[in-house]
């Protein structure tokens, strides 16, 4: 009897976004010492490039085969590994590079059955860049950096189809997860640094009893993309914190500002109905801007998030006129449904 192989993968890129680290850890960022990191490609081409250009702090490549034989799945294995990155400081015109500590993989055993096989892997450690964290004895004050993860399933049946799921995840810093094309499909919608910084070590981590739940988001189109370049590339914008349950634009009040979510997640309810959840990398606020300056829906945080707000006029117009079509089409969809 012939036997058949399948592989399949899913990988997840941690990196640090732009305004996400908080109080007086962010000063090595604002003064150039250290960076904040370029968003990842939208498809993943070598990921050891990466890697070696210092695009990533930490890389969860979960990939895995089964082997199948008249319907019946007889082998199965892992075959991926996790990647630590290393932070890049400058001090004058030297750069040091200082490589994180990768913390071993946690690789439990795979739940397997007749007709399907589910792989974990958890992946993370020390970020390279140790930070000040206060401490209730002394010397007070301990330089110890907080440890960044994610926890990655993989199923794949004894057909070759395969789904992933982001089981778990630092909350701390963004977690984005490719598919077994290197295709971005998912990101992690909150980036919470100051829990992160406070918490995310010893115990409360998966290497001791903890794994923090992760918030999923969709993507964001190549249109938001190529504005919330422009949006964080230009003049610097507005940046403004909510807390869960805060409205950021009301449907029917006047405004013209046009919005990019940096983090958190909210729910769009048109006529008071929930229509869709957007997340990180949402670019709002358009149609009020090309269409008369009213709000046509009601944006409400479902997390703590943050935003970046930019006048229309520092955007291009054609641009925004794209968008607003698409959105409205999609809106209209949405409440028809």
């Amino acid at each position: 009897m012939a036997t058949t192989r399948y592989e399949s993968s899913v990988t997840a890129i941690s990196w640090i976004p732009s305004e996400a680290i908080e109080g007086a850890s962010k000063v090595p960022f604002e003064v150039g010492i250290t960076h904040y990191d370029e968003p990842p490609p939208e498809r993943i081409e070598d990921l050891g490039e990466l890697r070696s250009t210092d695009r990533f702090r930490e890389a969860n490549e979960l990939r895995a085969f089964i082997e199948v034989e008249d319907g019946r799945i007889v082998d199965h294995g892992h075959l991926g590994q996790g990647h630590i990155g290393a932070t890049t400081v400058r001090i004058g015109p030297a750069a040091i590079r200082f490589p994180a500590v990768q913390l071993p993989d946690i690789r439990p055993d795979p739940e397997a059955g007749e007709s399907s096989v589910r792989f974990v892997q958890t992946v993370g450690g020390r970020m390279g860049l140790p930070t000040p964290r206060p401490v209730p004895r002394k010397p007070f004050v301990q330089f110890w950096p907080s440890i960044a993860w994610t926890t990655l399933a993989l199923t794949v049946n004894a057909d070759g189809s395969s789904h992933h799921e982001l089981v778990g995840a630092s909350p701390f810093p963004r977690h984005w997860i490719y598919d077994h094309d290197g295709r971005l499909v998912e990101k992690s919608g909150v980036v919470d640094f100051k829990k992160w910084f406070n918490d995310s070590f010893g115990e409360h981590t998966p290497w001791g009893a903890y794994d923090s739940p992760a918030v999923v988001a969709g993507v964001e189109s190549a249109l938001e993309r190529q504005l919330s370049t422009s949006i964080m590339g230009g003049a610097k914008p507005k940046i403004s914190t909510l807390s869960e349950g805060d409205t950021l634009v009301t449907q029917g009040e006047a405004g013209s500002a046009i919005y990019l979510i940096l983090d958190g997640m909210f729910l769009v309810e048109v006529d008071g109905k929930e229509v869709a959840e957007i997340g990180p990398g949402a670019v709002v606020g358009e149609r009020a801007a090309v269409e008369g300056g009213t709000r046509t829906a009601t944006l409400r945080a479902t997390t703590r998030a943050r935003v970046a707000e930019v006048a229309p006029d520092q955007l291009d117009r054609a641009a925004l006129g794209t968008l607003a079509t698409t959105r409205r089409r999609e809106g209209q969809a949405a409440v028809e449904s």
